[in-house]
C-alpha cells in the first residue's frame, strides 16, 4: 500500500478511537479496505484517459445512445489499481447522462481494432439544447489523470462475500461509514479536492453511494427492494463512478457482475443515475 494510502487508513483508525468505536471492531472494518482508481482533470498523475473527446467505435459497432462521459486506457493502468477483472488494454467508453431518470452503457473496443469517429452528440442530446448546453459546460472536456487510490464502505449496506468476512450482531458500521466520509472529505489530493463534484471518476473500490445506497446493492437489487438481507449484492461491484454534469451535483454509476466483467460482456451492465433537481 502506498504511503498516501497508509496515511489514510491511519487517519480513519484515530478518528474512529477517538470517537471510542472499539479497537477489534475498527480493525475488523478496516480489513474491508480496496484499492481504486481516482482519475481526475488535475493532478500530477499519469493520463490514463479523458473526460468526453472524440467517440471512436468499430465501424460494426451500433451508435452510443448517450453522450459520451469519459473513455479510459486499460494498457495505462497500473495491473493491481484494483481488485477488478478489467482489461489489460484496449479502451473502455463510459456513456451516460446525469438527469433525474437518466441512463447509460459501458462499450469496450479491444486493442488493436480499427476504429471511427461517431457523432459526438447523440440524437436528443444537442448542445444547442439550453440544458444540455448546461450540463457539457459542467463537463469539460480534457485529460484524466491518475491517482492510485484506497476505498473503504461509504453507506450502512455492508457488501457480501468475498469483501466481507462474516460480521456478527450489530458491529457500529454506521457509524464507521460516518468517520470514512469525514476523513476522506479531508483528503487533499482526494475525490472532493478538485473543485468538489466537479470532474472525479472513481474505478473500482466500493464508490459513494447512490440516493443513499450502496451502488453495487441497487446493481443486484435494481427496485430497491429485495427480500434477502441487505447487505447481498451477490457478483455485482462498482465498475466506475462519475459525479459531476449538474449545479449541485448529480452522480452516474455503472455497476457489472464480476464474472461479466472477466468475460467481456459490458452489454450486461447496469447504469444508476442520480439527480436530486
Amino acid at each position: 500500500m502506498l504511503p498516501r494510502n497508509v496515511k489514510i487508513i491511519d487517519q480513519v483508525r484515530a478518528e474512529a478511537l477517538r470517537r471510542d468505536i472499539p479497537a477489534a471492531e475498527v480493525e475488523r472494518w478496516l480489513e474491508l479496505a480496496r484499492p481504486s482508481a481516482l482519475l481526475t482533470q488535475g493532478g500530477d498523475g499519469p493520463v490514463v484517459g479523458a473526460i468526453r473527446g472524440p467517440v471512436m467505435l468499430p465501424a460494426e459497432a451500433e451508435d452510443p445512445q448517450f453522450p459520451l462521459i469519459a473513455t479510459i486506457d486499460c494498457a495505462a493502468l497500473p495491473a493491481d489499481v484494483t481488485d477488478l477483472p478489467l482489461p489489460a488494454d484496449g479502451q473502455l467508453l463510459l456513456f451516460g447522462w446525469p438527469e433525474e431518470h437518466g441512463y447509460g452503457q459501458v462499450m469496450y473496443v479491444p486493442a488493436g481494432v480499427a476504429v471511427e469517429e461517431r457523432e459526438q452528440h447523440p440524437p436528443g442530446f444537442s448542445p444547442d439544447d439550453e440544458e444540455c448546453a448546461e450540463v457539457y459546460a459542467e463537463i469539460p472536456q480534457g485529460d484524466l489523470h491518475l491517482t492510485v487510490d484506497i476505498s473503504l464502505p461509504y453507506v450502512k449496506t455492508i457488501p457480501g462475500p468475498p469483501w466481507s468476512p462474516p460480521l456478527p450482531g450489530d458491529p457500529p458500521f454506521e457509524e464507521m461509514t460516518e468517520v470514512w466520509k469525514e476523513v476522506l472529505d479531508k483528503v487533499p489530493d482526494g475525490p472532493f479536492s478538485y473543485g468538489g463534484w466537479t470532474t472525479p471518476l472513481l474505478l473500482g473500490g466500493y464508490g459513494t453511494d447512490c440516493n443513499g445506497f450502496n451502488p453495487a446493492w441497487l446493481g443486484a437489487h435494481p427496485s430497491g427492494r429485495s427480500g434477502q438481507d441487505e447487505s447481498d449484492h451477490g457478483d455485482w461491484v462498482v465498475l466506475a463512478e462519475f459525479h459531476g454534469g449538474r449545479q449541485g451535483g448529480a452522480s452516474i454509476h455503472w455497476v457489472i457482475q464480476r464474472a461479466d466483467l472477466k468475460e467481456r460482456h459490458f452489454d450486461q451492465a447496469r447504469v444508476l443515475v442520480y439527480w436530486n433537481p
